[in-house]
């Protein structure tokens, strides 16, 4: 099981962190909601909690919880600017279909 992100989306969130001035890593999960049935939650995360399975690239720690893992095994975290829109996106091989909007999925 394995979580990877671009070295766009490390140096956006080593920049994130920076900002911040304190925290470990970023979480990446998912909840039920969204017209498709799940959507992906991104939070910074000061201290682990059990059963978080921790996942390291380029000096970024992504943490992610058991539950959330079974769904997202396999993504790839990218950052993305295309004209005057930019954010994450989620590279996801377990998702069946996205909503229109693209902030839900279904697997």
């Amino acid at each position: 099981m394995a979580i990877s992100m671009t070295e766009a989306a490390a140096s956006r969130v080593r920049a994130f962190l920076e900002n911040r001035g304190k925290g470990i890593g970023l979480r990446l999960g998912v909840k039920t909601t969204g017209c498709s049935g799940m959507a992906y939650v991104l939070e910074f995360v000061d201290e682990l909690d059990d059963g978080d399975e921790v996942f390291e690239h380029s000096g970024v720690k992504v943490i992610i919880d058991a539950k959330s893992l079974v769904y997202l095994d396999g993504t790839e975290l990218d950052y993305v600017k295309e004209g005057l829109n930019e954010g994450f996106e989620f590279n996801n091989p377990n998702a069946k279909g996205e909503c229109g909007c693209g902030e839900s999925f279904n697997v």
